[in-house]
């Protein structure tokens, strides 16, 4: 089965953005056409779509399962492996995070662990030394609001972030607010 306009062209974005997230192009279209697809797909169905070689799919499907972003399923009567996406987008971008901070962020604040048990020798390496601490810090303070925020039951999750940007405008509206009330209470007290 073709890809309509609509789905090719939002294939082909996910394509060019794989390589700025850090993945092939190839396995962002297959990611693409999976996530588009009502139902699992095999192989071949997924080489007719993204118009690709059976060995770019596989070594695709490959990384797509290690990143846990892709489901093997089995369907009746078929021997065929079927492939698809979750169904719940939260879970997805849960998966991503997940695995982008297994990947990226803990080797990362290992490696400022083990930085920071070294005694300084320098100045430089004293300055060195304070802003690796520093860095690791925020770091860590990330990863604690991170792991928070994954122990949300997703409709928690989503009412926390709806309820975000009303605080934002809540402080937005209140730093309005606090100057004039500044203005008055040292005019008070000159008075």
């Amino acid at each position: 089965m073709k890809l309509t306009d609509l789905q090719q062209e939002f294939v082909l974005h996910f394509g060019e953005m794989g390589s700025r997230w850090g993945i092939n192009r190839t396995v962002g279209q297959i990611y693409a056409v999976l996530f588009l697809s009502a139902e699992p797909l095999h192989a071949e169905q997924i080489v007719e779509r993204v118009g690709c070689s059976r060995s770019n799919v596989s070594m695709a499907l490959k990384e797509l399962q290690s990143w846990n972003l892709v489901r093997l399923k089995h369907l009746p009567d078929d021997r065929r492996d079927y492939f698809t996406t979750p169904a719940d987008l939260w879970e997805i971008v849960r998966t991503l995070v997940a695995e982008r901070k297994k990947r990226e962020i803990d080797p990362t604040l290992t490696k400022l662990r083990e930085l920071q048990w070294r005694e300084p020798d320098t100045d430089a390496d004293a300055h060195a030394h304070a802003r690796i601490a520093e860095l690791g810090t925020l770091i860590e303070l990330l990863v604690g609001w991170y792991e928070d925020m994954d122990r949300l039951e997703t409709a928690r999750l989503v009412q926390l972030f709806a309820l975000g940007a009303r605080i934002q405008k809540f402080v937005g509206d209140a730093e309005a607010v606090v100057p004039r009330l500044k203005g008055r209470r040292s005019a008070a007290r000159e008075g």
